[in-house]
């Protein structure tokens, strides 16, 4: 890990991420909107907050994201969309994504190995979507993906060895998805933040922009 970067730090996979990366050893910086005002929707914060760090950080790890907007819950039917709902969604889940990746070709080293990695969901992809619904948080994935991928596609050529990675964690045993998790089998935080971390030490330059899930295969677009 060496220097890491985790953005979300104060969620529940954020902070295991936090903890997992300095029991490897890395030298680890956590900002989050409630410690550090690092609000992803808000791009002048952005930009003063990551434009002040020295950097460069080996690893970038971006843990925020939103299920629904205030007041409302996951669509079931297309009849449920909003779009004011659906604007906020997109504002923590794909352009607060954006206003971190912008930052990347100067936070990470011009050689050498590094590792960006975006916490997005197997619920944004397309090939994966049997039964619909969640169509506002499906979708914001889904665009979340395309930037990690544009990213990885521009990095290569100023930074050869850099990988850039959309990751699916499962079903975490997380406040985030305690109203939702029900069905599902959930994975402890700090087992998944292991996961994780395994994955990225295993990822290939070759690898770079592509999607995966928690022990490392692949996930359809």
């Amino acid at each position: 890990m060496i220097n890491a970067l985790v953005i979300g730090a104060s969620g529940g996979i954020g902070q295991a991420m936090v903890a997992e990366m300095r029991a490897r050893g890395g030298n680890v910086t956590g900002l989050s909107r409630r410690a550090d005002g690092f609000d992803v929707t808000n791009v002048d914060a952005v930009d003063d907050i990551l434009g002040a760090l020295p950097g460069p950080f080996h690893t970038v790890f971006v843990a925020t994201g939103i299920l629904a907007a205030s007041g409302h819950t996951p669509e079931k039917q297309l009849s449920a969309m909003d779009p004011r709902a659906m604007a906020e969604v997109f504002s923590v889940n794909t352009f607060g994504t954006a206003n971190v990746l912008r930052h990347l070709p100067r936070l990470l080293p011009k050689t050498g190995r590094s590792v960006s990695a975006v916490l997005t969901a197997r619920v944004g992809s397309i090939g994966d979507n049997k039964i619909g619904g969640w169509h506002s948080y499906r979708a914001s994935k889904a665009a979340a993906n395309m930037l990690v991928h544009g990213a990885a596609v521009e990095l290569k050529r100023t930074h050869r060895d850099a990988i850039a990675v959309a990751l699916h964690p499962g079903t975490v045993a997380t406040p985030f998805t305690a109203d939702y998790a029900a069905k599902n089998k959930t994975t402890p935080a700090d087992e998944t933040a292991r996961l994780l971390c395994d994955v990225m030490e295993r990822l290939k330059p070759e690898q770079s922009g592509g999607f995966y899930d928690y022990s490392g295969a692949e996930v359809p677009w």
